[in-house]
């Protein structure tokens, strides 16, 4: 069941339950020790007075002075009862005879004392707390040297209870006031926190509105703080997941429509009867080729989804980059010629990378691809392999203009175009070569300047040891 008030009642209980637990284990602890404390201080007082006064009770007995005068005395000596006892009965029964008491009851009470009993059977002193009437007594009982005789010291531990019973007092009135400063404190910072709170609440419930305009501030080192920065970052990163989101939808939404006007174009000519057959044939063409940039934008952006959910299939086996390289510039010899491009090969066989021979194709034909339709005619291509290692590297060169150097790492993200020039296509090769190459453990980098550019596939180097292995023996 939840508490009303929210987070500021919360707080406020929290704080008063460890104020008052701290409060509670003060007391437990502090209280029966400092009652111990003051009970042992008083029953060492009477203990010191009754031994000295045992040794002034041989000197007085060896001048055959009355007890009497001796009791009034060591009253007034130690300020509390005294009582001198000698001891009859058979043992265990054992019953104190009065010889001389300061108090009016001439030892009546004290027939059957057991600190006296314990002194003299014991022929050592003996100190015990006490109760007589309803009352507590501080009693000290020595041997005296007069065989059997016991001399009793009794004060009242009145004054002690009654400073114990002060300090409970104080305690409870110090209490009392903590936890009502506690509650108080409680309910003023827990209110602060929770319009603190409250802020982030808001700020929170404007993100998920899709509003991310407005920053979130609480410059405070604590954790609110720090939660809030927390929430500005969150803040910062959706809403360029959101722009990426809005220029990836009308990226492909260009994408797409271009290619479906010029479709539906070219099927309205060709539906007219007049069309001449070598005009016909050349819109046959120019559709089919729309057709087939709709395939791999189609590709593309399955590509992408799976990537982007999980669920790209990558296998790890031995791939022999130098005929990755030679399948790859087969595909591209007709189009380097179309566009007036040299594509050159430089393989060696002994370069075995470790990953998935489709998608390193698949990174290969984007790479040059990139090459030919990116450079202007009469650059040549350079496709080879190399060994680095622990690492391989398939690396495609080229002798064009060169990347200017702010677009070097912008292309490869997604639908990113370097303005003007030569560019083409959908923008998704590049970033989806990049995250292949990372599922795969490699990576592909770009080093470009006037004159050269260089797109490099580096991946694992195959184990010899497992490549051993797999050859037929």
């Amino acid at each position: 069941m939840s508490i009303p008030g929210g987070i500021r009642v919360k707080l406020a209980l929290a704080l008063l339950g460890i104020v008052g637990g701290a409060l509670l284990a003060a007391y437990i602890i502090v209280i029966p020790s400092l009652e111990n404390r003051l009970v042992a201080a008083k029953l060492d007082q009477l203990q010191s007075d009754a031994e000295s006064l045992a040794v002034q009770y041989a000197a007085s007995e060896a001048q055959n002075r009355p007890i009497a005068g001796f009791v009034d005395y060591a009253n007034f000596f130690s300020n509390s009862r005294v009582a001198i006892f000698s001891v009859g009965g058979a043992p265990g029964r054992r019953v104190l005879v009065t010889l001389g008491d300061s108090s009016a009851n001439n030892g009546v009470d004290l027939a059957r004392d057991g600190t006296a009993l314990e002194a003299a059977e014991g022929v050592r002193t003996a100190r015990a707390r006490v109760k007589h009437a309803g009352r507590e007594y501080g009693e000290v009982a020595v041997p005296l040297l007069t065989a059997g005789n016991v001399m009793l010291l009794s004060s009242p531990l009145s004054d002690q209870l009654s400073t114990l019973a002060l300090v409970k007092r104080r305690l409870l009135y110090a209490t009392v006031v903590a936890l009502s400063i506690a509650v108080a404190l409680g309910l003023i910072v827990a209110a602060i926190h929770a319009r603190r709170l409250g802020r982030l609440q808001t700020a929170a419930d404007r993100i998920a509105e899709g509003a991310f305009d407005e920053p979130i501030v609480d410059t405070s080192d604590d954790e609110v703080g720090q939660l809030a920065a927390s929430f500005d970052r969150m803040r910062i990163q959706l809403a360029q997941l959101d722009l990426a989101r809005r220029e990836f939808v009308a990226n492909a939404s260009h994408e797409l429509r271009t290619p479906l006007f010029s479709l539906a174009g070219f099927l309205e000519l060709l539906d007219d009867e007049d069309l001449d057959e070598s005009t016909r044939r050349e819109f046959l063409t120019t559709t089919r080729s729309q057709v087939e940039r709709l395939t791999k934008l189609a590709t593309d952006l399955l590509d992408l989804s799976r990537l982007d959910v999980g669920r790209m299939r990558i296998e790890q086996d031995e791939v022999g980059l130098a005929e990755v390289a030679r399948v790859v510039a087969e595909d591209f010899f007709a189009l380097a010629d179309a566009s007036e491009h040299t594509l050159l090969l430089q393989v060696d066989d002994d370069v075995w990378a470790h990953g998935d021979e489709e998608r390193v194709q698949q990174i290969a034909r984007a790479l040059v691809g990139n090459a030919l339709v990116h450079t202007p005619p009469g650059t040549t291509v350079n496709l080879r392999v190399e060994s680095r290692g622990t690492r391989v590297a398939l690396v495609v060169e080229d002798d064009g203009p060169g990347i200017p150097p702010e677009h070097l790492e912008r292309i490869f993200q997604r639908f990113y175009r370097v303005d003007g020039g030569q560019a083409s296509g959908s923008g998704l090769g590049l970033a989806i070569a990049r995250e292949l190459a990372g599922l795969m453990g490699g990576t592909v980098t770009v080093a470009s300047r006037p004159g050269a550019s260089a797109f490099t596939l580096e991946l694992p180097a195959e184990s010899p040891l497992r490549l051993a292995e797999a050859l037929p023996s």
